[in-house]
């Protein structure tokens, strides 16, 4: 990563620039395991898991209790191996990161047992771990959600479908959501630890997409889950999955940062290089026009990012505006980064297997996954009108 300028940058400590170093280290170092890819990538997802949690870093996934780095979930040291794991490998960034999302509200909410029944585990990456929220017809409208979990003797039985659904076919727990009441919309859903080894559980597809990643759709027939798995509360499951993404949806930004920074690098390599009319394809003015927009569009993402991570980790309650801003700007910010540098690549940037085009493959599910760019429109629309109604 050439421009590391932004470590510099007050939102950060010197623990997050000692992270950034070591990590970049250990990824330049781990290359080849990085991007060993074998066709199956569900086995080369269970690999990477295994990767990182040998050498320590999905640590950074869970709170010190429980096996982790930090005290509690740090949410600048999550987005920063997200931007670090993204500019090498987004296989990698994705089996980081579905470790954190995955247990997210097992963390933030789960009992003390069934934390330490889990989260070890995880940190170490003996355990895979999924958040099964989505379901076909329930996507960015959450309180859509039809899964059923009917309260039984010492516990619940669990009815229903999810589909897209990250680490779905290899996943060994996960954060489900599912209606417990007769409450409507969003007040009717609860959050529960759900081992995938229970019975009535089936992986029922694979997903294929345009960057290979291991989703899947999911049934769940008569699933009985004992009353301790239940995280937080009957009811609570919409502001456990809203808390959890608070946290992780600006490690999304931080990802398609890590996207664009790379893609920014590659170009900038092939503009001072390749040469066209008799000089580097950098002299010329357009090309200088797209590089300066690929950097303002970095740093403007990145000060994006930090702000929201900052702004949690200093105890902001609710960090739902400012993550919304972060991972809309970002994503679609690196979304526009990578396609001009496939543009300065020319045709080598269309070539299968070329650093850029595999980014342009890899950035597009991150505009969508965990709430779409016109949802966080909405999000941030909301908290405008909500601003200026209060200031009235």
């Amino acid at each position: 990563m050439a421009d590391t300028s932004f470590l510099d940058w007050p939102f950060l400590d010197q623990h997050h620039r000692d992270l950034h170093g070591r990590l970049s280290k250990w990824c330049a170092d781990h290359d080849t395991q990085l991007h060993h890819e074998t066709g199956d990538v569900e086995a080369d997802c269970r690999a990477l898991v295994k990767l990182l949690g040998k050498a320590g870093w999905l640590r950074l996934a869970v709170p010190a209790a429980h096996g982790g780095l930090t005290e509690k979930l740090d949410v600048r040291s999550l987005c920063l191996a997200r931007q670090t794991l993204g500019y090498h490998s987004g296989l990698a960034d994705f089996a980081f990161a579905m470790q954190g999302l995955g247990t997210g509200a097992i963390s933030l909410f789960g009992s003390e047992a069934i934390k330490g029944r889990y989260l070890r585990k995880v940190a170490r990456g003996e355990l895979i771990a999924g958040f099964a929220l989505s379901e076909l017809e329930a996507g960015s409208d959450v309180a859509a959600m039809a899964t059923t979990a009917t309260r039984v003797d010492g516990g619940y039985l669990i009815n229903g479908e999810k589909t897209w659904i990250s680490n779905g076919g290899i996943a060994d727990i996960l954060t489900l959501f599912a209606r417990t009441g007769g409450a409507p919309g969003a007040k009717g859903l609860s959050a529960f630890a759900f081992p995938t080894s229970t019975p009535g559980f089936e992986v029922v597809e694979r997903i294929d997409v345009i960057a290979p990643h291991p989703l899947a759709t999911l049934r769940f027939t008569d699933c009985f889950v004992p009353d301790d798995h239940l995280i937080g509360g009957e009811g609570d499951g919409f502001r456990i999955a809203m808390a959890t993404l608070d946290v992780f949806r600006s490690t999304v930004g931080a990802a398609a940062l890590g996207f664009a920074r790379r893609a920014a690098d590659e170009a900038l390599e092939r503009a001072s290089t390749r040469q066209l009319f008799g000089k580097p394809l950098a002299d010329l003015q357009l090309t200088q026009a797209a590089l300066a927009d690929m950097a303002l569009g970095i740093d403007a993402s990145q000060l994006l990012i930090l702000r929201a991570a900052w702004a949690k980790d200093r105890g902001q309650e609710r960090v739902t505006r400012e993550a919304a801003m972060a991972k809309l700007h970002a994503t679609d910010g690196a979304q526009q980064i990578i396609d001009q540098a496939v543009q300065i690549f020319g045709g080598m940037g269309v070539k299968s297997g070329t650093m850029v085009e595999r980014l342009y493959r890899e950035i597009r599910a991150l505009r969508i996954y965990e709430g779409a760019s016109e949802v966080q429109k909405v999000v941030i629309a909301r908290a405008a009108l909500t601003a200026h109604q209060a200031g009235k």
